[in-house]
């Protein structure tokens, strides 16, 4: 029997953040403050979809967007696992 999981899609989580970010006012660099990041260069990575917010990251960001984590992660449910009896 196949299984189906989620899997998580970079891109649009990327994406996703971006739009979380602009809706919230805030620039790459207040971002990049909030997190203590000496550069802006792993927020880059996420809303590229190149990276992944760890997940205390993740926390922080759901915090200051005012969303939940459910609402910053964009899932698939491509991947599918032969399931044995």
């Amino acid at each position: 029997m196949l299984q189906s999981y989620p899997v998580i899609d970079m891109m649009e989580t990327g994406r996703r953040i971006t739009e979380l970010r602009v809706a919230s006012g805030l620039s790459v660099r207040e971002l990049q403050m909030i997190f203590g990041f000496g550069t802006p260069q792993a927020i880059y990575k996420w809303q590229h979809g190149t990276a992944m917010p760890t997940l205390d990251n993740l926390v922080v960001l759901s915090e200051v967007f005012g969303v939940p984590i459910d609402d910053i992660l964009v899932l698939e449910h491509t991947q599918q696992f032969e399931m044995s009896a």
